[in-house]
């Protein structure tokens, strides 16, 4: 007898299995077949907890739960009886007819497999057409869909939306999109066909209790998980069926989207961005539910002749006769029997139908570990061989050794899988009747196994693709206002709900560094709801008093400066394109928001700006009287015409600058217009042009900073370290580097420049003529050098060296306050010279007018004009005539005394070049102080004063051996203002003089 038979078609969410599910209940009996072993479990435990394991049945290829008396069976459709009589039976998923694997077993089943009272087909609208074609008196009854499936736009994995699933089509792909979420997401679940029952309901598990909120799975998500999915993600549109790479079906995209969306609750679908985008015809197709129909089914002959090998193979390959049905081809169980066949050792074997169909039984062993057909094939034929064996059962020992080899949790997820795979072909092979001695024993060490196997499998999968920690947090985000968190205030560690998760430093968040390097996205969003409270407190601190003890950081370079607050960098510095205005800019990191954030900037802002006008305060005046903001006070030297294209251009290279630049508008300025510089502070030196205050150190990083910003120079050398007279030079670094920090480059060695200032004032009373002359210890001690490196700090400053082999002098022991006179710090010395506006050697200055009467005349001829100049007086020469006629009578003892190299100096300015047409004539001189024209000429470069004395010339025109002074007079000098300046040079000038 048979009852109704009814298909009830629709798209996903249509409650079609839970329909199906409630009218088997209302039957004494029922069957149900599925299309996975997950799905018979999962409504197995659903009648269970309605009816009672009693009344209960489980039927799968690797497990049978059957109680005496079991009125309901849920099977996977391979394991769903042929022949049995109950008054309910239903077939889940029809559309699976169509596959071409394991389609040949739905189709037997909506063929033949009645109930006595009712028959459901559950499937897809597809299936209409054949069904009423091949069932004729079937009623089709359709369901709609609860909610709507609609298309957005592809989104980055890191922006899936709570309650997501992404779907890969190989287990690569589903292991990286897991990583990428547990980093980002705090952690995924996973689903994959080949995961056991007990792992994949662990795995779901998780899901469905909030603990993450992301699911990672194949396409065995499209047959009936029913969980509250929102979204539904494609990392591609291909899959490999088990022969070749094709593209998804729309019915098959659509199976899978149907995932998302639960009962009234509307789901949504998209591709991942960056991947292959969906065709819009396809997006059509699936917010519609309108496909092509099936148009054909896959048939396999059901009633096999076993009297042979020969007659099995041609009966399993008879052609189907009816119109829609397809013979399936090249099916694995087919292909194996066909394999084996060939093999005279299985032939021989197979002499009678009951073997025929054990060897048919055999070959039907599911292929789980999908290793390759012939290792599949040699573990069939070792089976059937035992079969057939004296025993007719497969050994004790043999199964033993495989299951013990299985049974070992140890390994990464790959390996664990492999193994629960291999085990499923024991547990599959322990159900099947007569094969092994002792069927129930082993039926439960397999199971055993591979429980155990799948536990580890899930710890291992939960352990690379959840970080707990994380997911908690992101829990108590979720469902908590508040979170308890605690700050050690030690080492500023942060604990979350008992969860240690980094460390606060100043505003920012530092993930605590046994976490990922990609967790810090989710730890800092916990990290900001529960540290809102001390974020806040944080910030007034640092706006009443904190904000008084911020810092520079250079550690990236000074064109990346950092404040830094208590040791922690709390904000950027950036240029504005303002001169002396950069701007403050928070940290990425930090966790500030809104009105805390504005407050810490604008105090940051504040306390930059004015640490700006404090150290920088002569710059900032002269920005303002050149740029309109100011006037000169009254009474005071303003600045006009080319003193004020000189102070633009001190300006914008920050207050330092080589006066080579500017050499020639300086030259002509007279003192009433340099006077407009002098007001502002700038020094007019021989070398450079400078304003000392802004050298200090606290000024010099915050120019260095600001240039280095402009310019975004990088690469450039430390700081120098404050007090340092002088610096080593790297070769890398650019000479506006040192310029800028207030050094002048001499050759290795970088000199600052009101130190080279002071010794230029030094030396130039000794290096008055063209004589040579030796520069005392004291003088080296102002710029901290000796030897080679003072020679090339001399040549930078206009004067040339030799060095020169003498007697080594016995110095008789000065007197303690003698050797005490010079001995001080460059701060020190820097503090007790004077303010001097000195002026280049080739200038002469104002208040020494004597210096042009002392100039000596010109020569007639130039060997005349070298020979007087030979004459000089020098430093050296302050020996009497007797000494030097001693000196000559006593030359073989200096010959045998020791011998001591010295270096010796003389002025050697570096003459412009001429005019083409002006200047000297045939090398004579145009008159006495004029040039040709009758118009007085430049002075000479070459320091004035006192009329050099005149000596022996010895080879080369050099002056050799000790000098004595000319016979004339000593010219008058013109008393000079005790207050002046150079009183003080004056003074210095006779202290040198005493100690020789």
């Amino acid at each position: 007898m048979t009852g109704i038979i009814k298909a009830v078609l629709g798209p996903t969410n249509t409650g079609k299995t839970h329909y199906a599910v409630e009218r088997m209940m209302g039957y004494a009996s029922g069957i149900m077949g599925f299309p996975l072993r997950l799905l018979a479990r999962e409504v197995y435990d659903r009648v269970v907890a309605v009816k009672g394991k009693n009344q209960v049945a489980l039927v799968t290829g690797e497990e049978r739960i059957v109680p005496e008396g079991a009125r309901y069976f849920l099977c996977t459709a391979e394991a769903m009886p042929r022949h049995a009589v109950a008054d309910f039976i239903a077939l889940d998923e029809v559309q699976m007819a169509a596959d071409p694997q394991r389609g040949h077993i739905f189709t037997e089943h909506l063929l033949h497999s009645r109930g006595t009272h009712e028959t459901l087909l559950l499937g897809a609208e597809t299936m209409r057409g054949v069904l009423i074609r091949l069932i004729p008196e079937i009623e089709i009854v359709t369901r709609p869909r609860f909610s709507e499936l609609k298309a957005v736009r592809a989104n980055k994995l890191s922006r899936l939306p709570r309650r997501s699933a992404v779907v890969g089509f190989s287990s690569a792909d589903v292991y990286g999109m897991a990583e990428l979420i547990r980093r980002q997401k705090g952690g995924a679940a996973i689903v994959m066909g080949a995961l056991s029952p007990r792992t994949r309901n662990a795995q779901v598990e998780m899901y469905a209790s909030g603990e993450v909120d992301h699911l990672v799975a194949t396409d065995a998500i499209g047959m009936g998980l029913n969980l509250d999915i929102g979204h539904v993600s494609f990392a591609g549109l291909s899959k490999f069926d088990g022969r070749t790479y094709r593209e998804l079906t729309a019915a098959e995209a659509a199976q899978i989207a149907g995932r998302a969306g639960r009962y009234k609750k509307d789901g949504t679908f998209s591709t991942l961005s960056g991947g292959e985008q969906m065709d819009p015809l396809m997006v059509a197709q699936i917010e519609e539910h309108q496909f092509e129909p099936v148009k054909r089914l896959f048939w396999r002959n059901h009633r096999l002749d076993f009297s042979t090998i020969t007659r099995l193979i041609r009966s399993l390959e008879q052609p189907a006769r009816t119109e829609g049905l397809h013979r399936t081809r090249d099916a694995i169980d087919l292909t194996a029997l066909k394999k084996m066949s060939a093999d005279e050792s299985i032939s021989s074997l197979v002499t009678h139908a009951e073997a025929v169909e054990r060897l048919w039984n055999v070959c039907q062993i599911p292929d789980f570990r999908k290793l390759s057909h012939d290792d599949h094939i040699s573990l069939l034929r070792r089976i059937f061989v035992d079969l057939m064996g004296p025993k007719g059962t497969i050994p004790h020992d043999w199964i033993a050794r495989q299951v013990k080899r299985l049974d070992n949790t140890s390994g990464d997820i790959d390996t664990l899988a492999g193994r629960i795979a291999s085990i499923r072909i024991w547990t599959y092979v322990s159900h099947r009747k007569g094969w092994l001695q002792d069927a129930a024993h082993w039926a439960h060490v397999t199971r055993s196994v591979e429980d155990r196997l799948s536990d580890a499998l899930h710890e291992k999968l939960t352990q690379r693709f959840v970080d707990r920690r994380t997911a908690v947090l992101m829990r108590s985000l979720r469902h908590r206002g508040e979170l308890s968190v605690s700050i050690d205030n030690e080492t500023n560690q942060v604990s979350v709900e008992g969860h240690e998760i980094g460390e606060l430093n100043g505003f920012s968040f530092r993930v605590e560094p046994g976490a990922a390097r990609d967790d810090q996205k989710t730890l800092k969003a916990a990290a900001e709801a529960a540290l809102q409270v001390e974020l806040t407190r944080r910030a007034k601190l640092f706006a009443n008093v904190g904000f008084k003890t911020l810092a520079f950081d250079f550690s990236e370079g000074l064109a990346y400066p950092k404040l830094l607050w208590e040791g922690a960098p709390i904000a950027t510095l950036h240029d504005s394109g303002a001169l002396f205005a950069p701007r403050v800019k928070l940290v990425a990191s930090t966790l500030l928001q809104g009105e805390n954030a504005d407050l810490v900037r604008d105090k940051a802002q504040e306390w930059l700006d004015t640490r700006i006008a404090e150290k920088l305060e002569p710059l900032l005046k002269l920005a303002g009287e050149l740029n309109g903001e100011s006037e000169a006070p009254e009474g005071a030297a303003p600045l006009s015409g080319l003193a004020r294209g000189v102070a633009y251009r001190l300006l914008e290279n920050y207050g330092v600058i080589s006066r080579s630049l500017v050499d020639g508008d300086l030259r002509q300025l007279d003192q009433d217009a340099r006077k407009g510089l002098r007001r502002f502070g700038i020094r007019i030196g021989a070398s450079s042009l400078y304003i000392p205050v802004i050298l200090k150190p606290h000024a010099n990083e915050l120019r260095l900073m600001m240039w280095a910003m402009a310019g975004k120079l990088t690469a450039l050398p430390n700081l120098p370290t404050p007090g340092m007279v002088w610096v080593e030079t790297e070769a890398t670094a650019p000479r506006e580097f040192y310029e800028m920090a207030g050094f002048q480059v001499c050759g290795k060695k970088a000199v600052r420049m009101d130190m080279l200032e002071r010794l230029a004032d030094a030396v130039r009373p000794m290096g008055q003529g063209s004589g040579w002359f030796e520069v005392t210890p004291e003088i080296m001690g102002l710029v901290g050098l000796s030897g080679e490196d003072f020679a090339e700090v001399m040549q930078a400053a206009g004067y040339k060296h030799e060095v020169r082999k003498v007697p080594a002098v016995k110095t008789e022991e000065k007197p303690a306050d003698d050797a005490k006179a010079e001995d001080a710090t460059p701060e020190a010395s820097e503090a007790a010279a004077p303010e001097v506006t000195t002026e280049s050697a080739g200038e002469t200055p104002a208040v020494e007018p004597a210096a042009e009467e002392a100039a000596p005349a010109e020569a007639s001829t130039p060997e005349a004009s070298d020979a007087e100049a030979a004459k000089a007086d020098t430093p050296e020469a302050n020996t009497s005539e007797a000494d030097t006629a001693e000196d000559e009578a006593s030359e073989g003892e200096v010959a045998e005394e020791e011998l001591v190299e010295r270096y010796f100096f003389s002025w050697a300015p570096k003459r412009k070049a001429r005019p083409h047409g002006e200047g000297r004539k045939g090398g004579k001189p145009q008159g006495k102080g004029f040039a040709k024209g009758g118009e007085r000429g430049e002075k000479s470069d070459r320091p004035r004063g006192k009329g050099p004395g005149k000596g022996p010339k010895g080879k080369g025109g050099k002056p050799q051996g000790q000098r004595v002074h000319s016979a004339r007079p000593p010219r008058k000098e013109k008393q000079a203002d005790p207050d002046s300046p150079f009183a003080a040079l004056a003074g210095l000038k006779e202290t040198l003089q005493k100690k020789k």
